[in-house]
């Protein structure tokens, strides 16, 4: 009998299939931590438009309307009054997107909250009114 140094087919297809399971497990891993890291960037985002909303009040006496949106916590709204006391509540150009790149949804009064303003983002499905919308919106 002659003996060979080299690897049989069976050697190298249970390595191969070895293999693939574990990129598979890694995969499913890295690809569920994404999803997860950008729910919670679309929670801090909207904690921090919030914040914003909330300092808008506090110095103009109200809310943006709907018509002026989110815009007004970088441009001062052409029908504020002089006394108010606005200034700018983000730093950004413009309003940022979702991690998804859609834009945050804005109402005042609010469909959810009528006393205060609704804010969400669509969320990974990107359609509005499902259960994934992240926000001020109970859902």
């Amino acid at each position: 009998m002659r003996k060979s140094n080299a690897f049989t087919l069976i050697e190298i297809i249970l390595v191969v299939v070895i293999i693939a399971l574990l990129a598979t497990l890694v995969l499913t891993r890295i690809a569920g931590r994404g999803k997860q890291a950008r729910i919670a960037a679309a929670k801090a985002q909207t904690s921090i438009i919030k914040t914003a909303l909330n300092s808008f009040e506090l110095d103009c006496g109200r809310f943006p309307t709907s018509t002026e949106g989110l815009g007004a916590l970088i441009q001062k709204p052409v029908d504020l009054g002089e006394s108010a006391n606005w200034q700018r509540y983000l730093d950004e150009s413009r309003i940022p997107l979702d991690p998804w790149g859609h834009e945050y949804l804005y109402r005042c009064p609010g469909a959810v909250n009528t006393d205060s303003y609704d804010l969400y983002s669509m969320g990974p499905d990107g359609k509005e009114g499902t259960d994934d919308d992240i926000g001020n919106i109970g859902t």
